[in-house]
């Protein structure tokens, strides 16, 4: 493994950029690839084949780059075709899957809700994991129409705030105290949820989680990049560049490309 390589991470779109936000900060060194595939955005209204054709597309495009790990920063891909990836590519791969675990161990009234894909709520590896929690009762809501919203760059939209009520409110009814986010997009909406949710009830996302074992696994492999200046990241979209610009205030290079 090259330490100088960049670490490659894909996404649907742009919400796995929460994911490439929390291993920058942690390793504000290492060299990074983008990939939104905005243009099949979202993954989670896909079948399982369709998913596993995708993330290899994704693969196949950051391996041209010297990419020395790549991380699968979308729930319902890893949820789908992680296992196939690994097969596949003998580069070392991260997934991310909804914080179930650290959700159910620390809920008191062992309730806690989850808002996701319809991709990764259906999934083998989901189910595997909830069922590991038997103790705890889980809420499961599809955020049908979230992800499209947020692609448009309608964040703060009205209709927006209508959907969240919808999903959010019998949540709340049935007395949750921990909200599992179990989507890459879904950290850009925390605002919004905050308002709806009352204060006791704890939000949960994979970020900090996914960069703690990125670290760990590069650490393993001696591939931390011990080049004391700040990595490079480049971004690729094949859709409208101007929604990944925003997310990221404009402050790096995103280049639009057909793929």
């Amino acid at each position: 493994m090259e330490k100088n390589n960049p670490i490659g991470l894909f996404d649907s779109g742009i919400g796995g950029t929460s994911i490439w936000s929390a291993i920058h900060d942690l390793l504000p060194n290492e060299n990074t690839i983008y990939l939104a595939d905005s243009k099949n955005a979202p993954y989670g209204q896909k079948s399982k084949e369709e998913i596993i054709q995708l993330c290899i597309k994704n693969t196949e495009f950051l391996l041209k780059y010297n990419c020395k790990m790549i991380v699968v920063a979308c729930n319902t891909a890893t949820t789908n075709a992680i296992k196939e990836l690994r097969a596949k590519y003998d580069v070392p791969f991260i997934g991310i899957e909804p914080a179930i675990k650290p959700a159910a161990i620390s809920s008191q009234k062992h309730v806690i809700g989850i808002l996701a894909t319809q991709g990764t709520l259906n999934s083998e590896l989901f189910h595997q994991t909830a069922e590991k929690f038997h103790d705890t009762k889980i809420i499961e809501q599809i955020g049908h129409g979230l992800v499209p919203l947020i692609e448009n760059g309608e964040i703060n939209s009205k209709e927006m705030n209508q959907l969240l009520h919808v999903y959010l409110e019998p949540m709340i009814t049935a007395n949750i105290d921990y909200l599992v986010l179990g989507c890459s997009h879904y950290p850009y909406l925390i605002p919004q949820i905050k308002k709806i949710l009352p204060k006791d009830i704890k939000i949960i996302d994979s970020g900090e989680a996914v960069a703690r074992q990125t670290k760990n696994v590069l650490s393993e492999r001696n591939g931390l990049n011990d080049d004391k200046n700040k990595g490079k990241a480049i971004f690729y979209t094949n859709s409208n560049p101007r929604v990944l610009n925003d997310i990221l205030n404009n402050k790096y290079d995103v280049i639009s490309k057909d793929f």
